[in-house]
């Protein structure tokens, strides 16, 4: 049969999670991708369904799904692109796309280049050789860390002078937003984010489980935010020392903070993803920590020379 591309609508959303998860058995061995991730990428306000997303069906069936946005506004664009085992005819339809609306939004920017950043399992589903043969590149490796939880994981005794809050007030959830701009100012692909972008970015959020860390005399210094939103485990999504408070065991606390809180929760598993060459080896704290590695993820780069005869095609 025919494939067939067309964009992705919002009642698209329990399909495309069907095929994530498709995806995720044949690459990590179970399904870990929750409807509310898709439906929060689908419905962000810098996405343009009509223009930045694809889907591939045979006979009814989806076998390949692509999304693309620009976190800065300017050249750098992040794309998803997902598709099931030994179908490259239908990858390759993604890519072409992909590649082509980066080069059109990057030009309609004023950019001179288009710079993508697409995220897969080191072992994917999509044959890599097609993205060799693209001119795509590895620039980044990620580990997916996990640690198992269990009533031993106590509530720590913070260090002296140091105190945390939660972020359920209006207040502290934007001092939270600024604690992770600045302390992530440096990583790699970070693009700063307006509170409002940053709201917009992860979705609805359980504010009791994020939290400030503060030194007597020295105000906020750190910041670590969670989530309980997934099936498999709860999940640390950032964790930021500011750099003048760095080296007196903020980090480890706050990581024995959140072990603490999914035991209690009944959670046997919390995992979190870092950049292998995080700046602040973030990694060695981790493995210090017990976490240890689930799988890994690979960054792709693209690079393409845009013209502003790009910027004309839809």
């Amino acid at each position: 049969m025919p494939l067939t591309v067309r964009p992705a609508t919002l009642a698209d959303a329990p399909f495309i999670c069907a095929l994530l998860n498709a995806v995720d058995i044949a690459e990590i061995g179970r399904a870990d991708t929750e409807l509310h991730t898709v439906e929060t990428d689908l419905a962000h306000p810098e996405v343009d369904l009509a223009q930045g997303s694809w889907l591939v069906h045979e006979d009814g069936d989806l076998v390949a799904y692509g999304i693309l946005w620009s976190d800065s506004g300017e050249g750098d664009i992040g794309v998803d692109h997902y598709v099931l085992p030994g179908r490259p005819d239908a990858a390759v339809l993604v890519l072409e796309r992909i590649e082509e609306r980066a080069a059109a939004k990057a030009a309609a920017a004023g950019a001179e280049r288009a710079v993508l950043h697409l995220n897969l399992n080191v072992r994917p589903a999509l044959d890599t050789g097609l993205l060799d043969a693209r001119g795509w590149r590895v620039v980044r490796r990620y580990q997916v860390m996990t640690r198992p939880l269990s009533e031993a994981d106590r509530m720590p005794e913070p260090p002296a002078g140091v105190s945390l809050r939660d972020c359920a007030a209006d207040a502290d959830h934007r001092i939270a937003h600024a604690l992770v701009e600045e302390t992530f100012a440096e990583h790699f692909d970070h693009h700063p984010r307006t509170y409002e972008q940053w709201l917009a970015d992860t979705g609805p959020r359980d504010r009791s489980l994020m939290w400030i860390a503060s030194i007597e005399g020295e105000g906020d210094v750190a910041v670590l935010l969670t989530r309980n939103d997934k099936d498999a485990m709860g999940w640390i999504g950032n964790l930021g020392v500011r750099k003048q408070a760095r080296g007196r065991g903020l980090g480890g606390h706050l990581l024995r903070h959140a072990f603490a809180t999914y035991a209690a929760r009944g959670r046997d598993t919390i995992g979190l993803a870092v950049d292998t060459q995080n700046e602040s080896r973030a990694l060695s704290l981790y493995e210090a920590h017990g976490m240890s590695l689930f799988y890994a993820i690979d960054t792709w780069e693209l690079v393409l020379t845009v013209s502003r005869a790009s910027a004309r095609v839809s």
